[in-house]
């Protein structure tokens, strides 16, 4: 299990830097509109709050690496707690699209990190 923990942590770590490169950097971008489904005036216009989304979600990233790096187990549990809470939310709110594809990664590393502790 401690195999699939870790797998599971780097999942959501490695898409959480997807996503702070998708919403810094490539917000305006045909494809990064088509993934977020966005207008070219929207993405213009959501330019900042963005890119402030995309810092929040690197955090979020730089947490999960700091606790594989460092090994421990509870900054890792937090940091996963983190994601599928913001995933509960963000599928609450804006669509349910956000839960299954950041919230159930998430749930499944904060399980395998469970049994595997």
């Amino acid at each position: 299990m401690s195999f699939l923990a870790t797998l599971f942590v780097v999942l959501v770590m490695i898409e959480h830097v997807y996503i702070m490169v998708l919403e810094m950097f490539l917000w305006t971008t045909p494809n990064t509109r088509r993934i977020f489904g966005t207008t070219e005036q929207a993405a213009q216009d959501s330019k900042v709050l963005a890119a402030n989304q995309g810092l929040y979600n690197g955090f979020l990233a730089a947490g999960l690496a700091w606790g594989l790096i460092i090994g421990q187990w509870d900054v890792k549990v937090f940091f996963c707690a983190c994601v599928l809470v913001a995933a509960i939310y963000g599928g609450a709110t804006v669509k349910p699209r956000i839960f299954m594809v950041q919230g159930i990664p998430a749930l499944l590393a904060l399980i395998f990190l469970l049994i595997a502790r």
